[in-house]
């Protein structure tokens, strides 16, 4: 995750009650795609199975309940035995920020150059000011 872009990656899941966020994220992507942000979400159903659908269901749901454009992933695992490597390097013991993701729709901030900035919780919402200010901040870095 380099080449010049910061990344929001979220851990995803279509019949959360934080699904609504993918409005604020898709808001964050239109107004800062042009500046270097990348938003990326990674379907999980880690969590109360609340993401049971094929990757090709969830790409539908996503742009046709909220117009998504930003990068959606294949499905994949936040934790446990499976964990994808992506979240190993982000919360593994040896990570950025050890620790399980909590939920579904926790965000990471991982900077131009590759590596994580900042965590979020699922119930920081994607408009939150400390959200925001982190990614002006990543987004002008050089």
């Amino acid at each position: 995750m380099k080449g010049g872009k910061a990344w929001l990656v979220v851990n995803v899941a279509s019949q959360c009650g934080y699904t609504r966020q993918y409005a604020g994220r898709q808001s964050l992507y239109e107004r800062y795609k042009a500046q270097g942000l990348v938003v990326a979400g990674f379907p999980c159903n880690d969590f109360g199975a609340q993401e049971p659908g094929t990757n090709e269901e969830i790409k539908i749901f996503c742009t046709e309940k909220y117009n998504v454009s930003f990068p959606m992933f294949d499905k994949l695992h936040v934790k446990g035995e499976e964990q994808h490597p992506l979240y190993t390097a982000l919360t593994g013991k040896e990570g950025a920020f050890p620790g399980d993701v909590k939920w579904n729709f926790g965000k990471f901030l991982i900077g131009k150059d590759g590596k994580p900035l900042q965590r979020f919780e699922p119930k920081t919402t994607p408009d939150d000011a400390s959200v925001v200010s982190a990614i002006e901040k990543a987004i002008a870095a050089k």
